[in-house]
């Protein structure tokens, strides 16, 4: 049985970390992320905290990034959350969508970011 405060305090992180993509939230994922991040996004690279900082504060190339079908899976100090998330890119007008899966570590008693992993479908 998952602890209702681990799900609770996920499901918070879950939606800061959308909205601070959408709204370049950059001070909020130095919260969120460890200092030893790594997220894989659709164009094929991996970032390392940094990098993915810098991408962050950048113009968002999408607007109404939304969550929806998200997924909590507690694994002793690990989760995953699991996600699809649409959006609509500003360069064409298109709705899209793709998968997402975050790792979070429990450090120090605290849920942190690990990783994220990003699918999209080529278009």
């Amino acid at each position: 049985m998952q602890d209702p405060a681990d799900v609770a305090a996920l499901e918070k992180l879950n939606a800061d970390y959308i909205h601070s993509d959408q709204f370049n939230d950059v001070a909020r994922y130095e919260q969120m992320l460890a200092p030893d991040f790594q997220v894989q996004l659709p164009d094929l690279k991996t970032r390392d905290r940094a990098a993915f900082l810098e991408l962050i504060a950048a113009p968002r190339p999408f607007t109404n990034l939304t969550a929806h079908d998200v997924v909590i899976r507690i694994l002793g100090d690990v989760a995953l959350v699991h996600g699809r998330v649409t959006y609509t890119t500003v360069a064409d007008g298109l709705a899209r969508e793709a998968l997402y899966t975050d790792t979070y570590q429990r450090r120090d008693g605290e849920w942190t970011c690990v990783a994220a992993a990003v699918t999209a479908r080529g278009d």
